[in-house]
């Protein structure tokens, strides 16, 4: 309840806050036990600093420092509060060190979210951009699929994502990065292993392997097949992860699609495969990074996203300007 004077009432309601300057005093000359020393460390002059201790001391309502003309002591409660008055100053300069941190571009953490079929063939591209350009940002990776890391971001959990778009989600801006193509993975001795130019259409009848439910690039696959004309795929395999599916591949139990990136990285584990490129224009994905609409540190999102698309220009990719 408020009192007549308009203060807040309670204990302490009507009190009067000590001032950073006031602490500073106080605390150097509990260090020092001398004025003209503690003056001196805080570049305050003499007067200027014995008259915010005793304004400190009449704020708090208590005497911090006995004075004598040879040298000066703190009172029981002068020792007790310099404690807390340095602990106060070490949080103020933490507080302060930390904005300075917000303020700099690219520092603190930075929560990436990437889905499963990115990570491996994409990471080392991006961990080393980050270690080169941007050496003080704590980049911090979760992988998951689509669903948890959109989640995670309109949550407030994960700050960007690196996956396939579009999303079709409200609330979320696209940053495209690039277009890749799908490859045909096939074992060896399959009547369209190694080719070039097949035609869609030849998805119709392949027994296709496909990764488990909830996975993205599963449901892109699936897309292709419908495109090609293929009016269901059924599946009796399926795997966790694009590995394990081209090792299934290399055992003779069907055909998969694998995007470029993930080729080199998938298909030398095994000399049992074989890769076949669709004619043109051959299906793909695109891949962006993702972000909160105005989401605070947008304007670095955007640069890290342009510096990536630098980066990636060496991977079997069509590099897309920010526009796209």
């Amino acid at each position: 309840m408020a009192s007549p004077t308009g203060r807040a009432g309670g204990k302490g309601g009507g009190r009067r806050s000590p001032s950073l300057a006031q602490l500073r005093a106080f605390t150097a000359v509990a260090e020092h036990l001398h004025f003209r020393d503690a003056a001196a460390a805080i570049g305050m002059s003499q007067p200027a600093l014995s008259g915010a201790v005793s304004a400190l001391e009449e704020t708090l309502g208590v005497t911090l420092l006995e004075r004598t003309t040879r040298k000066v002591l703190l009172s029981p409660a002068g020792e007790r509060l310099a404690v807390r008055a340095k602990a106060v100053l070490a949080e103020v300069g933490a507080l302060m060190e930390e904005a300075e941190a917000v303020r700099a571009p690219f520092t603190g953490a930075l929560r990436l979210g990437v889905i499963p079929t990115v990570a491996p063939y994409l990471l080392p591209t991006v961990l080393r951009l980050v270690h080169d350009r941007y050496p003080d940002l704590d980049l911090q990776v979760h992988e998951e699929q689509t669903a948890s890391l959109l989640e995670g971001l309109t949550a407030g959990r994960l700050d960007l994502l690196l996956l396939a778009v579009p999303l079709g989600v409200p609330g979320v801006l696209e940053l495209p990065l690039f277009d890749e193509d799908f490859v045909l993975v096939t074992p060896l001795g399959h009547g369209l292993g190694g080719r070039e130019g097949i035609p869609r259409e030849a998805l119709r009848e392949l027994r296709l392997l496909l990764l488990d439910e909830g996975h993205c690039l599963r449901d892109q696959a699936l897309d292709i097949c419908r495109e090609a004309g293929r009016a269901d795929a059924p599946v009796t395999t399926t795997a966790a992860g694009l590995s394990t599916l081209v090792q299934l591949v290399a055992g003779g139990l069907g055909v998969t699609l694998l995007p470029r990136t993930a080729v080199k990285v998938e298909t030398t584990r095994s000399d049992q495969l074989l890769t076949g490129y669709f004619a043109d224009p051959a299906p793909t994905r695109r891949i962006a990074l993702v972000m909160r609409s105005g989401a605070a540190r947008g304007t670095e999102y955007q640069e890290l996203a342009e510096a990536l698309r630098g980066a990636l220009r060496p991977l079997p990719v069509r590099v897309l300007d920010s526009k796209a």
